[in-house]
This record gives C-alpha cells, sequence and structure tokens, in this order.
C-alpha cells in the first residue's frame, strides 16, 4: 500500500487529494490517513531527501526544504526568490485576511501594495479569488499552497493565533485598553508570586556617613 501511494504522488508531480488516493486504493479515509502517518516518519527516520506533505486535503511528495540550496540552481537558473519585508509584511496581511483587496492592503500598510503583491503573484505565493461586490469591482487575493508549503503549514489554520485588540471609530487600536491589560498581567503575576523583587530603600543622609 505504501508503494502504491509513494509510486501514485511521484508520478503525479502535483498535490493529490485524499480521494483520488482513498479511490485508487479503495480504503477509508482512517486508513489512509495511518499509512500517510506512518510513511511520514519513515522519511523522516531515514534521512531520506524527500518528504510526504500535507497541504489542506492533499497530499504531495517533495524534497526537504534544507536541501533546497542544492536543487535551485540545477532546476531553475533566476536568481533565488527574496521577499523584502514589504512583501512579508503585505504575504501575511492577505494569509490572515483571505480574499482582501489590494485597496485594503494598502489601507493596512498605509502605502502602495502594487510592487509587492505582483512579486507574490510571480513567486506562486498568492493567487487571485475573484472580484469582489465592492464599487469597482476590485480583485481580492489569498495564498496558495506553494505559501503553505513554503512556510511548512498544513492549512491556514496552523497559522499562530493574532492578538485580539479593541478598535476606536478611526480603526486604532484603543491604547488604555492596552495598558489595561499590562497591568492585568502584572497583577496576575503577582498572584502567581513572579512578581519581582522590590527595590531596596535608599539609605538617607545621616545613615550613609555613619556607615562611614
Amino acid at each position: 500500500m505504501k508503494a502504491i501511494i509513494e509510486a501514485i504522488l511521484f508520478a503525479a508531480g502535483r498535490e493529490v487529494s485524499k480521494k483520488e488516493i482513498m479511490i485508487a486504493l479503495e480504503i477509508s479515509e482512517e486508513e489512509l490517513e495511518k499509512v500517510i502517518s506512518e510513511m511520514q516518519e519513515e522519511y523522516k527516520n531515514e534521512n531520506r531527501g524527500i518528504e510526504l506533505i500535507k497541504v489542506n486535503d492533499n497530499y504531495e511528495l517533495c524534497t526537504k526544504k534544507e536541501l533546497y540550496d542544492y536543487i535551485y540552481p540545477i532546476l531553475d537558473k533566476r536568481n533565488r526568490p527574496n521577499l523584502s519585508n514589504a512583501a512579508l509584511e503585505t504575504l501575511s496581511i492577505i494569509a490572515y485576511n483571505s480574499g482582501i483587496t489590494r485597496a485594503e492592503i494598502e489601507a493596512i500598510r498605509g502605502v502602495s501594495a502594487d510592487a509587492c503583491v505582483y512579486k507574490l503573484l510571480e513567486y506562486g505565493l498568492i493567487e487571485e479569488a475573484g472580484k469582489t461586490d465592492l464599487p469597482g469591482k476590485p480583485m481580492s487575493y489569498r495564498t496558495t499552497g506553494e505559501f503553505l508549503k513554503m512556510f511548512g503549514y498544513n492549512s491556514l489554520n496552523d497559522l499562530p493565533e493574532l492578538p485580539r485588540y479593541k478598535l476606536d471609530e478611526n480603526r486604532q487600536i484603543v491604547i488604555d485598553d492596552l495598558i489595561a491589560e499590562d497591568s492585568e498581567k502584572s497583577t496576575e503575576n503577582i498572584d502567581e508570586g513572579k512578581a519581582e523583587a522590590p527595590m531596596p530603600e535608599r539609605e538617607t543622609e545621616e545613615e550613609f556617613i555613619e556607615s562611614l
């Protein structure tokens, strides 16, 4: 069964859905996930050059990320992709706001997002998600399976959870709430016995002279 799954994924050269593999092998989803899990451990423990990854409900055979530097010069003669901080910032906004428009990205970042969006589209990390019902029918964007593979996520549900802050009518973070939140954390630390040791009181001038 493992050999068949390996052959399917190798020959496909793409993401293969659970359903496709289950139909080919005539097995249940539970059986498939068990076999896949065993295969993933075998690839890992045997220190092989490939790994079996999951992207949403699909599986794919890929080369291990740590071997990228050896593979890229042979398969692609272009310069290695390099994402600027601005591009990474734009990518994170799209990842956490699937279906966001370019104007909405620019409203969050405060600067034009044209160059960053173009570069992310070129690298295949984002894709067009269709036109919205907003005035002018602007295009919306979402991340791709390539994004999940690059950052090692199975799905967008694996993204780190963002802190939730209250916004005022101008969509600005309410500073008072943050201060109150920090105060609550400090109180919790004191209750748990984690408060910092108090600073020693300063000596008076007379006490200092006597100590001499």
